[in-house]
């Protein structure tokens, strides 16, 4: 992928942090109805299948570019379930070829990607993110809604390691009293696999998943729990604004990590900008609203860029810190509008 030539200022947002990150979602629809994310009683099964309602692949590659003339160079392509999304092979082929990526990313619950891996790979798919909070074929049923089956996700897996993704990381929400007995079984189960598992705190995204801060099981305990069994040091971060804690285990098996965005917010390194499928901007995963942007893009990347900095300077969000106090803004985005 190649350098982005002659690169404008890159604007900083009102507590200094640059523009590096894109979650970009495909669209809205999944197939799971995870409590935590998209619950079955609050989000029809039809839902998110509107095509009219999202950014075309020429949209998106516009989009892609104006955010790349910033300084993105880190692009993750999110849902709903991203899969879900026809033809993305060849959407990704597109936005390999923007200048100024680096990194191409996706997060999928893998169910479906025992049929694509190798197309996407091919296609110029760099790294995958994996969402998996059960190996029980039972537990993992109950908590995809009822949609899920542990033994298609493992085919994806699979998949995707013959189609050459390596280092894969596994996002696990743990939650205490739901999952929380299965932390040391998913641990072991990784552990020398070459691929990454990483713990997150049960975050109160969204407003329909429920959350409760009784069933947030803080990192610090889930790290003790793993290194008594299996000794860990601490990692320095790959880079500036890395969301997880990094760990390795003592004996050589691999690597391992935390996201404590409840019990140890990590807001003043946020360089992540999110949009959803229609082509709203978040500019923070608890925002309560979205900036509508599809309008802009038939002027052009250029003019889009340019109005997109202008949105980034005025972005002073910190949900995570403020996290209980008056100034918390009390409504959230939907966690499967943004892709989390």
């Amino acid at each position: 992928m190649s350098a982005l030539p002659h690169l404008p200022q890159a604007p900083l947002d009102r507590l200094g942090r640059p523009l590096h990150d894109l979650r970009l979602s495909v669209i809205e629809a999944c197939n799971f109805r995870c409590g935590y994310c998209m619950p079955a009683d609050r989000v029809p099964d039809d839902y998110g299948f509107d095509q009219a309602g999202r950014l075309s692949f020429d949209e998106i590659e516009t989009l892609v570019r104006g955010f790349a003339r910033l300084g993105m160079h880190k692009l993750r392509l999110t849902g709903g379930e991203p899969l879900l999304r026809k033809g993305l092979p060849a959407l990704v082929e597109r936005l390999a070829k923007v200048p100024g990526i680096t990194d191409l990313a996706m997060t999928t619950n893998a169910s479906l990607l025992a049929r694509h891996a190798q197309a996407l790979r091919d296609a110029g798919l760099q790294r995958l993110t994996i969402s998996l909070d059960a190996l029980d074929p039972d537990l993992f049923r109950m908590l995809s809604g009822g949609r899920g089956g542990i033994d298609d996700v493992l085919a994806g897996i699979a998949a995707a390691e013959r189609a050459g993704f390596s280092s894969i990381k596994f996002n696990c929400v743990v939650q205490r009293g739901v999952n929380d007995h299965e932390v040391e079984r998913m641990a072991a189960h990784f552990r020398g696999s070459g691929h990454v598992l990483r713990f997150i705190e049960y975050m109160d995204v969204g407003t329909c998943n429920g959350w409760d801060r009784a069933r947030v099981l803080p990192s610090r305990e889930l790290h003790a729990r793993i290194d008594a069994r299996w000794p860990l040091r601490a990692l320095d971060a790959n880079y500036r604004g890395e969301v997880a804690e990094r760990h390795a285990f003592l004996d050589g098996a691999g690597e391992i990590g935390f996201i404590s965005s409840v019990t140890a917010p990590f807001c003043g390194d946020c360089q992540r900008a999110r949009v959803s499928a229609d082509g709203s901007l978040y500019t923070c995963l608890f925002s309560g609203s979205g900036q509508p942007m599809r309008s802009w893009l038939g002027d052009g990347e250029a003019v889009f860029s340019a109005r997109l900095a202008d949105l980034w300077s005025r972005r002073a969000d910190r949900y995570s810190e403020l996290r209980g106090s008056v100034r918390a803004p009390r409504r959230h985005v939907e966690m499967f509008l943004v892709g989390g």
